[in-house]
């Protein structure tokens, strides 16, 4: 059977596709909630459920954020191994998209409403990292789910000790976070430079203050 090649437009279309509709790619399922064990709890006040739904929220925006980097950088991969592992945490990404809107709808909240910005400055970034080279793009993901992990730690000692199924969620998606981030420096990842960590950082910041609230 011969082999399909996809050309930067058509992996552009498809993983749009994936995105709008959280779909697994061809031959994964979805992986299971990491909270679906766990009893919705009732003892939250109103005060707690709605600073808990605004974490998530920001939660949500910042995985959205995710699938447009790695959409970007995908468009410029070189390498097929590059590009594959690219695809394999964008997979994992959307699991977190879908976990972070159950818990909103649980919550009776709502997403970002600014979610599309999120996204497509997120793309418009990966881009021009992609676009580097396979050893920049793979040190920008590296870079980004080291902050990821410290942003979800900062997240998971503000949660309402109640919401144990928000926690869980955010503890699955940080041991992911690590993982991405350890492969991506096994895949040549180089170091950035201080001042792109720091402009990073500060555009994070920008982000998850924006979302807590709208």
């Amino acid at each position: 059977m011969p082999t399909v090649r996809f050309t930067p437009a058509d992996r552009l279309l498809l993983a749009l596709d994936r995105v709008l509709r959280l779909a697994p790619p061809p031959g994964r399922t979805a992986a299971t909630d990491p909270c679906a064990e766990l009893p919705e709890t009732s003892e939250l006040s109103p005060a707690e459920r709605q600073h808990a739904a605004a974490l998530m929220r920001v939660n949500h925006a910042g995985e959205l954020a995710a699938q447009g980097l790695y959409l970007g950088q995908s468009l410029g991969a070189r390498s097929p191994l590059v590009l594959a592992q690219l695809q394999a945490a964008s997979a994992e990404e959307a699991d977190h998209i879908d976990w972070c809107r159950a818990r909103l709808q649980a919550l009776g909240s709502r997403r970002s409403v600014l979610d599309p910005v999120w996204f497509g400055g997120a793309l418009v970034i990966g881009v021009v990292a992609g676009t580097a080279g396979d050893d920049w793009s793979m040190g920008f993901v590296a870079e980004t789910e080291r902050q990821v992990q410290a942003h979800l730690d900062d997240h998971l000692g503000r949660l309402p000790s109640a919401d144990r199924r928000s926690r869980a969620v955010l503890e699955q998606m940080r041991r992911d976070e690590i993982r991405h981030g350890e492969d991506a420096r096994r895949a040549g990842g180089r170091e950035l430079p201080a001042p792109l960590r720091s402009l990073m950082r500060l555009a994070s910041k920008l982000m998850t203050r924006t979302a807590y609230r709208l």
